[in-house]
């Protein structure tokens, strides 16, 4: 956001962008119940399944569970790219955990196995976080119980946490991923926030860039919520618009009117 909307509205920092700090997110009671369950999970040596649509918050319960977990107990391994073949998946899991990658499929997953292994040595309970696993290789989403599967099936020595849209369910619903679904113990489906999620969200996140009043009309907001469907990451976009908006028309209040504005300029582009 341009210097000159922060001096305009008295904010000493952008509100709507993604930097923002672990202990500073939005966690509403909502969240925290899901943030809680997964918490149980790891802490009890389980997998989990993660979903919900685009821009709802997944990504911000890993950072807040990431930040609940006592790093001398978990080492945590977050993989973001979900399209690769189940070697190169591997490889990228080697990386990720500081292994050198292995040059066959069946070196790189005795890697990743032998390191988990000596993980449970040290009392340190690995977590695999798959983001975007609604994507995932149709190999990889296969071969997934197989690590999962320690001395026989009897240890519980790693964690996967699978994240991803709705869609995530119905691939694992298939009886082919039957023996992985049974293992991933814990199941959150994350719902779009309300409008009333959506006013507190826009409080919280101006009162963190300085701002001590209502910034946005309860009209604005409505607009705001409606077409960013409760997706904050939509939400985001469109509020940093209207404020702009309303700044170049001189408002200190952002409106209804200065909402529509970019709305119908949205519309326009599209």
């Amino acid at each position: 956001m341009a210097d000159s909307v922060q001096t305009h509205f008295s904010l000493n920092a952008a509100p709507f962008t993604k930097e923002i700090t672990d202990t500073d997110l939005w966690l509403p009671a909502s969240r925290q119940t899901a943030i809680d369950d997964l918490v149980e999970c790891l802490d009890g040596r389980a997998s989990a399944l993660v979903t919900g649509d685009s821009g709802v918050g997944k990504t911000c319960i890993l950072r807040a569970v990431r930040h609940r977990l006592p790093k001398e107990r978990f080492r945590l391994t977050y993989c973001h790219n979900a399209t690769l073949g189940r070697r190169d998946f591997y490889r990228q899991v080697c990386t990720t955990l500081g292994l050198s990658p292995k040059a066959t499929a069946a070196a790189v997953f005795h890697a990743v196995s032998a390191e988990v292994h000596q993980l449970a040595t040290a009392r340190v309970h690995p977590v695999l976080l798959i983001d975007e696993a609604h994507l995932l290789h149709p190999d990889v989403l296969g071969h997934l119980h197989i690590l999962l599967n320690y001395e026989w099936d009897s240890r519980a020595l790693l964690s996967v946490v699978l994240i991803g849209l709705p869609e995530l369910d119905d691939r694992l619903a298939s009886s082919v991923h039957k023996s992985l679904l049974s293992r991933l113990h814990t199941r959150i489906r994350i719902s779009p926030a309300s409008e009333a999620d959506s006013a507190d969200y826009i409080r919280h996140r101006l009162g963190l860039a300085g701002c001590t009043k209502e910034l946005f009309a309860p009209g604005a907001v409505a607009l705001l919520h409606e077409h960013s469907v409760g997706a904050h990451r939509d939400l985001d976009r469109l509020a940093t618009l209207a404020l702009r908006e309303a700044a170049r028309r001189k408002k200190k209040l952002v409106e209804a009117e200065s909402v529509t504005v970019v709305l119908d300029a949205e519309a326009r582009a599209a």
